[in-house]
């Protein structure tokens, strides 16, 4: 049922894709009044309008049904089922211990072993290492 209603909408939304496209805008009505030879048309001289526009709005309410009616059938489908109704039981696993991995409070004192070592030549504002020529040139020429 479903599939047979998306063949149904998909027909129905070229139909009127192509139904839209086909007819005249409102401008083009200003030049059949002076005889641009729409008289001598199939549905005659405002025929085709009528036609046209009444067809529309048929296929126009149809698709809206259809697409109310597919709304519908997707929202029950999903209260019956959903992912987490066909989910296993889930197990509860502990989380693995962890020793205290923040950094120490200011009233902390820090052990001398846990900060790292600051390299020779290295500046105490955090910028990097400053390499002078009277420390034997390392890294300048």
């Amino acid at each position: 049922m479903h599939t047979a209603l998306v063949v149904i909408h998909l027909f129905l939304s070229i139909g009127l894709i192509g139904l839209i496209l086909i007819q005249h805008g409102k401008g083009a009505d200003a030049g059949a009044a002076f005889g641009s030879g729409a008289s001598g048309t199939v549905f005659g001289a405002r025929g085709a309008a009528n036609f046209l526009s009444r067809t529309t709005a048929v296929l126009a309410t149809l698709f809206f049904i259809t697409s109310l009616a597919l709304g519908w059938m997707v929202m029950k489908e999903a209260r019956e089922a959903g992912i987490m109704v066909s989910a296993p039981d889930a197990k509860e696993i502990p989380a693995p211990k962890v020793e205290n991995d923040l950094p120490p409070r200011s009233d902390q004192k820090v052990k001398e072993g846990d900060l790292p070592t600051i390299p020779e030549g290295a500046s105490k504002t955090g910028e990097g290492a400053q390499v002078t020529k009277s420390e034997g040139g390392k890294g300048s020429k």
